[in-house]
């Protein structure tokens, strides 16, 4: 595809970046584009023995400047990931992600561990139920008002598998998008029977459906929550197994999340018993601050078995990705904020 068709077809018209696709190729594994990142930091700091050699490739790299020494610990994070596989959970892992405070990170981290996972060969299903419908642009779904949608199938019933629609740069990642119709979803779910239980439904219904057809066994499903705890958020905790918060390294970030806690506990309490916050990840990560270092130790000491040990810094990459309707993981492989996110889904894969 030329740039000039790309322009045309996948980019906004707002946009004058450039072609993504000449930039970077669609990601095809997991392995494949960690490769991709070898290779670019192998340019970059002139290493001159392969991966799997018997040196130490760090050894000839000079780490007497900053970036350098961001050259060498990206290279070496690198290393640790290449050949590694992830291992498929015994059944379906259901996460909804969410924070009732609006741009931490929640569609972008769920955008980009979903991509990261389904690049490693693991069946993933994204579900978009904020009205935004940001989830279903940075796959490259279309989510506008023509489009049967999730909202559909939460208020008319309509079989989840007749939404879901394939990633177009991602194999086994497919998305249920969202439109502008769920904005007024919160109202119309109120004199509904079950109104806190439709999505529920709607996932054990469609999974019985793979299974009938054949088609393979969902490995992860993860709900893109809306910034607030309305009906809609109301109904991905119901849904999911386990929560998956994503935390700004900022104070308005710490004092946000004791509310969402007291929150899930009632969903605990009430709806869904088997609920529990198993993952917490950092980002918006600014190693140049005290502040951000002083948010992340506070948060890991509170909550030391749900925080990931990878953080997403912050990265231009990851914000430009979503006006080329891509995820980070495609966008720029070579990023480092690809890299902290493939970091990231395979922690959450081998707990």
């Amino acid at each position: 595809m030329g740039s000039g068709e790309t322009s045309t077809q996948r980019i906004p018209p707002f946009i004058s970046l450039g072609s993504a696709r000449a930039m970077a190729a669609p990601s095809t594994s997991f392995e494949s584009a960690l490769m991709r990142t070898n290779s670019v930091a192998n340019a970059a700091v002139s290493r001159e023995t392969l991966i799997g050699g018997n040196d130490n490739v760090i050894d000839s790299i000079d780490d007497s400047s900053p970036i350098a020494r961001q050259l060498a610990h990206e290279t070496r994070r690198r290393e640790r990931l290449v050949g590694r596989e992830l291992p498929k959970p015994e059944k379906t892992r259901i996460f909804t992600v969410s924070n009732q405070k609006g741009g931490v990170g929640k569609t972008t981290t769920t955008v980009n561990i979903a991509a990261a996972l389904a690049s490693a060969g693991l069946n993933v299903l994204v579900i978009d139920i904020d009205p935004q419908g940001n989830a279903s642009t940075a796959l490259g779904i279309e989510h506008h008002a023509d489009v049967d949608s999730i909202y559909d199938v939460l208020i008319n019933d309509l079989p989840l598998g007749d939404v879901v629609a394939p990633c177009p740069d991602i194999p086994n990642l497919i998305c249920a998008p969202a439109t502008i119709h769920l904005a007024g979803a919160e109202i119309e779910l109120v004199s509904l029977v079950a109104r806190e239980q439709r999505l529920r439904r709607a996932i054990d219904v469609y999974s019985k459906e793979r299974a009938k057809n054949g088609e393979g066994r969902l490995d992860f499903i993860f709900i893109d929550c809306p910034p607030s705890l309305g009906l809609l958020t109301v109904n991905a905790f119901c849904a999911a197994s386990e929560v998956l918060i994503p935390i700004q390294c900022e104070y308005y970030a710490l004092e946000g999340l004791s509310q969402l806690l007291k929150n899930i506990e009632m969903i605990q309490k009430h709806l869904n018993a088997e609920l529990v916050v198993s993952t917490i990840l950092l980002t918006m990560y600014d190693g140049r601050t005290n502040l951000a270092a002083q948010v992340a130790s506070e948060v890991r000491q509170h909550f030391p078995n749900q925080v990931l040990g990878a953080v997403v810094p912050r990265s231009v990459r990851i914000s430009e990705a979503p006006s080329y309707q891509q995820t980070v993981m495609t966008y720029d492989p070579s990023s480092s904020g690809a890299l902290s996110y493939m970091e990231a889904a395979a922690e959450i894969a081998e707990r």
